[in-house]
């Protein structure tokens, strides 16, 4: 089994992986973060995956996705997909879903910008991954333990 982290470098995906993290470490599971990849550069700039005027290319975006993985956690794996530029949120909720059930997950952590809203919000990530009942969900709402 597996702990996986819908992972798109907020605050909260970036909290969400630290906590995967810890908990991983007292019972022995592995970590993956996983990533709905649209390829579109600015929102890939946006998120922080590719820097200034670097070329769009799923390679470099992906390469840097798993750089930033592996800095907050050097264990933790890396896995994505890629959805169209204008992909809707439920393709976006679909392929971390698909990437969760790869993984054959037992929890999965989300700390999207989405998911830290109320997980029944009508435009939330969140709420369709939260809804696969194959895996337990552990959101989190805040960046830091408080």
């Amino acid at each position: 089994m597996t702990f996986v982290v819908a992972f798109d470098n907020s605050p909260l995906s970036r909290a969400a992986l630290d906590r995967a993290t810890r908990f991983a470490t007292t019972v022995d599971e592995d970590v993956v973060a996983v990533t709905a990849v649209p390829r579109d550069a600015k929102k890939a700039r946006e998120r922080g995956w590719l820097g200034g005027d670097t070329e769009f290319s799923v390679e470099r975006v992906t390469a840097n996705l798993q750089a930033i993985v592996t800095d907050l956690d050097p264990s933790a794996g890396f896995a994505y997909r890629v959805v169209d530029r204008y992909a809707p949120r439920g393709r976006v909720s679909r392929a971390i879903r698909e990437l969760a059930v790869e993984r054959d997950a037992s929890v999965v952590f989300i700390g999207s910008d989405n998911a830290g809203r109320m997980v029944g919000g009508i435009s939330s990530v969140g709420q369709t991954v939260s809804s696969d009942d194959r895996y337990d969900v552990h959101i989190v709402r805040h960046p830091r333990d408080q």
